[in-house]
């Protein structure tokens, strides 16, 4: 017996992980879409060229006769049906299949079910269904459920608000990335849940009628409460209400009342149940929680958001963003930006005594594409952490990025615009009317400072960073784009496309500069060994930054709690260790090249950069950081700075080479 649990264990591993390799492979290809070779995508993933091919026939396998992966010469990319295979439930019958099959049967059956009979029924042997009845153990870890055993029965042991936590981490499990997915959600909750034709219908009312109320409406987290109200008519068509003694109360709020009506409403209307008082209440919460914010609509709405604010809660968002503001150099203390803040915050609360976490969609592309304002939430969330004792998932730190990238954009300064010249010979008014057309269709994006009009400037003296002539210039140059004397839809492209060229090359000519300055030749480390895992690595890098005197001890186990708050892994190639607190005696870096590629967070890396920043340099994190990511962003990038890095000045040349493009 023993040995035929090894191996059902072994065989599970293989099936669970090929599965999962595979749908990162996909992921991968989906959010590059452009050509990856085998090698490349053999590194992200760990495993080898031959396994990939492999993955690629698996996938193909899973629409066919669809393509998931398009094959070819320059390797392999998205195909059109990469959407569908994502979402496919592979081989039946998998260990998977039987967990969330079994899962639903404890739930759906208050006294329990008879391990002989479920095994007959899965068509598995009594000593699977045991290895299954271990792994559902496993998942109850935090849920306030047992499962007890009684000779040849086993059952749940938990309230009913318990058992739905458990259907939504099940449902969560199977939606990628945090995206509402009703098939997904109907293969943990069975076929005979609420379907789409219902849901549909649904969601679109639910949101019209909260906007009516005058609520902003977070479509980011409508589909999370979408789920719970699946959960929620699933569980009461099997009458397993929620009682009324079971909902979270928050305290009552006079708006609650409202959405209980119009949740009530719209579930018997659409879904054809009706709900009660427990549930009703439970899911208005959901709502009130996650979903909404007093929107223009609401009369007096700032004082409104403030009167549900606890003011210890508004009090420790106001000392932590003030904080946050001083240690990064970011205009984010506005009151509207603080109260908005403190509501998501206060909610933020009361989704942790739940347990009921809120997913976002955007995590992975806000980490790698904005990381220095990732960067600021995690500063923000550590320390609302350790002020109001919130416990905080990179799901929830992507919410306050949210709130914190979106303040920045309105407060961006003017000065960020590059200046233009427009040289348009004069005739009548058409220079003016040029101007115009620049100003209106680029005006985010550039300012006009200067308008030429004689049909032999002097070019040399114009210095603006974009010249936008309408006549042949004597000279080329990037800076310079030839248009038409009435703005066409072509010429707003090149334009921005030249705009968007002198920006990163400014931006990257900047980076150049500081990270010769920063890099530390004694620091560098080819070969990491995955074995040490991220903590390992770390404290590797580290002692070669505190051995020069640049950083102590502390330094490195203050890297070790950041990294455990959040992982540093900012892109599919790169990550980024380093301690909450610009305490170095001097700026530096430390580099660690991994390959092939190491486990570090729920991703790989091949290089891992430890920065050590000193209080003087404060005003180069930003360029550093986010810079310094942008260039890790490019997978064919990485691949060459990976290949020939074989010492440090290798490694710093290759790097200065990409950067100058």
């Amino acid at each position: 017996m023993p040995r035929a649990g090894a191996a059902w264990k072994s065989a599970w591993l293989t099936v669970t992980v090929t599965r999962a390799r595979q749908d990162r492979l996909l992921g991968l290809l989906v959010r590059e879409g452009e050509w990856a070779t085998a090698a490349t995508l053999a590194d992200a993933l760990g495993v080898t060229p031959r396994s990939v091919r492999s993955y690629v026939t698996a996938l193909n396998a899973r629409v066919a006769p669809g393509v998931a992966v398009e094959s070819g010469s320059h390797g392999y990319r998205a195909g059109p049906d990469a959407a569908q295979a994502l979402r496919a439930e592979g081989e039946t019958g998998t260990p998977r299949d039987r967990l969330h099959t079994l899962v639903r049967a404890l739930l759906d059956n208050a006294d329990g079910i008879d391990v002989f009979d479920t095994a007959d029924a899965l068509h598995v042997s009594s000593a699977t269904l045991e290895g299954d009845l271990a792994r559902v153990r496993g998942l109850l870890g935090g849920t306030d459920l047992t499962l007890e055993r009684s000779a040849s029965r086993a059952r749940l042991r938990g309230t009913e608000a318990a058992q739905r936590r458990l259907l939504s981490r099940l449902a969560h499990d199977e939606m990628d990335a945090g995206s509402f997915d009703l098939v997904a959600l109907r293969r943990t909750l069975g076929e005979g849940s609420v379907g789409a034709r219902a849901f549909g219908p649904f969601k679109t009312d639910l949101v019209a009628r909260l906007g009516a109320l005058g609520w902003f409406v977070n479509e980011f987290g409508i589909g999370d409460v979408v789920m719970h109200i699946a959960i929620a008519a699933d569980r009461v068509a099997r009458d397993r209400p929620l009682e009324a003694g079971d909902a979270v109360d928050a305290g009552a709020r006079p708006e609650q009342s409202e959405i209980e009506a119009v949740i009530a409403e719209l579930a018997e209307r659409h879904l054809g149940v009706r709900l009660g008082s427990g549930d009703v209440r439970h899911l208005a919460m959901l709502v009130l929680t996650r979903v909404v914010a007093p929107g223009a609509a609401i009369a007096g709405a700032r004082e409104q958001t403030r009167a549900q604010i606890d003011p210890e809660v508004e009090s420790a968002v106001r000392s932590v963003v003030e904080q946050a503001a001083a240690e990064f150099l970011v205009d984010i203390v506005h009151e509207d930006f603080l109260l908005r803040l403190a509501l998501h915050v206060q909610n933020l609360r009361q989704r942790a005594r739940e347990q009921a976490w809120s997913r976002n969609p955007l995590t992975r592309s806000l980490k790698s594409t904005y990381p220095m304002i990732f960067e600021v939430a995690v500063f923000i969330a550590n320390g609302l952490h350790e002020r109001l004792g919130i416990p905080l998932l990179d799901d929830e730190i992507a919410y306050i990025a949210m709130h914190v990238g979106g303040r920045l954009e309105r407060s961006r300064r003017a000065d960020q615009l590059l200046t233009a010249t427009i040289v348009c010979p004069g005739y009548y008014e058409l220079h003016e009317l040029l101007r115009s057309s620049v100003d209106r269709s680029l005006g985010q994006a550039i300012e006009v400072v200067g308008v030429e009009t004689r049909v032999d400037p002097d070019w040399r003296s114009i210095d603006t960073d974009l010249v936008l002539t309408t006549i042949e210039p004597p000279v080329v140059g990037d800076r310079i784009v030839r248009i038409q004397p009435f703005l066409t839809g072509a010429d707003v492209e090149r334009v921005q496309t030249a705009a968007g060229r002198i920006r990163r090359s400014r931006r990257l000519a900047r980076l150049r500069r500081e990270l010769e300055r920063y890099f530390e030749p004694s620091a560098f480390v080819r070969g990491l060994d995955p074995a040490l895992g991220e903590e390992g690595v770390i404290r590797s890098l580290g002692a070669r930054l505190v051995g020069t005197g640049v950083i102590d001890d502390d330094y490195v186990e203050r890297a070790i709690q950041r990294e455990r708050l959040s992982s540093t892994a900012f892109t599919d190639a790169l990550a980024v260790p380093h301690a909450i607190g610009m305490t170095a005696s001097r700026t530096a870096i430390a580099i660690g090249i991994a390959d092939p590629s190491m486990p570090w967070g729920e991703g790989r890396v091949q290089v891992v950069a430890l920065v050590a920043f000193s209080e003087s340099d404060r005003e180069a994190f930003q360029t550093v950081f986010e810079q310094f990511v942008e260039v890790f962003s490019e997978r064919d990038s990485v691949q060459r700075i990976v290949r020939r890095s074989s010492d440090f000045g290798g490694f710093l040349d290759e790097l200065v080479a990409v950067i100058d493009g």
